[in-house]
């Protein structure tokens, strides 16, 4: 299963994307495609939409059943920790991040 959550998604990318998803919330899709499907989608999505945002959820073979990514210019971070996904809202100090 893929999830997208977008920003401002123009709606030449939003009719696509519909082609693929579900959309049940404005700019929120749902689907399950195969890994090579997503994989083309997505880089035509970033290819043909600057300024937009996503934030993109897709099952993996890990202990939590997930993996995180984001492209554009998130107001979050992400990283890997021993295999779990952990989000940051906001970093004390860039310097003394262990990550």
């Amino acid at each position: 299963m893929t999830i997208l959550i977008a920003t401002d998604t123009p709606p030449a990318i939003r009719g696509m994307l519909k082609r693929w998803f579900v959309e049940p919330k404005p700019n929120v899709f749902v689907g399950t495609v195969n890994r090579r499907t997503r994989d083309k989608v997505l880089e035509y999505v970033k290819r043909n939409a600057s300024g937009l945002n996503l934030l993109i959820l897709t099952s993996e073979p890990n202990c939590q059943g997930f993996r995180i990514e984001r492209w554009g210019d998130p107001d979050r971070r992400d990283t890997e920790l021993s295999g779990l996904w952990l989000v940051a809202e906001r970093w004390a100090d860039e310097a003394e991040c262990p990550f």
